[in-house]
């Protein structure tokens, strides 16, 4: 079956590609990601990617749209559901690219992650791919998620420290900074009683 792999970053690829491969997929890997910002992060990722799919001799599609401008002003009503509208057009281009080039099926990277909305990803999925008349492949690589770190972290790949969109960048800060804040409260609360 020719399958079409949409991309989130190459260290999430590694195991998907490995087990599409496996199963006797012929398969293609599809940059699109108007999430990812900033640019800086955004770039990292992208190379990081396209020097993997040459190492493997994988085909890379890449559609360098760096889409701040349209991903903000998507989310910006409504910042806590952004991730629908990311798996959403992220999804719908991959899918109207694999209509467009003649594959057989389309899934995506973001279904190895224990972090991402799977059942959201896949509803998602199917119905873009009704929509453009190409299977959608629901795959649990869950299971590989950390192979794939480990591998992506041998190999020396760039590895990134969150999803994706300068929200979840922040939610990262905000998290690190509410844990700190509690380890100072506990410190300052353990000296208070040896006191």
């Amino acid at each position: 079956m020719k399958t079409l792999l949409h991309v989130c970053c190459a260290p999430c690829s590694i195991m998907c590609i490995e087990t599409l491969k496996n199963k006797g997929h012929e398969v293609s890997a599809f940059w699109y990601n108007i999430n990812i910002h900033p640019f800086t992060e955004y770039k990292a990722r992208r190379d990081a990617m396209k020097a993997y799919a040459e190492s493997i001799g994988l085909p890379l599609i890449v559609d360098d749209n760096y889409g701040l401008r349209e991903f903000v002003v998507n989310v910006a009503d409504n910042i806590m559901a952004r991730c629908v509208f990311c798996y959403r057009s992220r999804l719908e281009r991959t899918a109207r690219e694999a209509k467009e080039k003649g594959f057989d099926a389309f899934t995506t990277s973001l279904l190895v992650s224990p972090y991402q909305n799977r059942e959201a990803i896949i509803k998602i999925g199917r119905e873009v791919g009704e929509k453009y008349g190409v299977e959608f492949l629901p795959e649990d690589f869950r299971p590989f998620f950390h192979e794939g770190q480990d591998r992506a972290k041998e190999l020396d790949i760039y590895m990134q420290k969150y999803c994706g969109c300068i929200f979840s960048e922040e939610e990262r800060f905000s998290n690190r900074r509410k844990k700190e804040l509690k380890r100072m409260a506990a410190a300052q609360r353990e000296a208070e009683q040896k006191q």
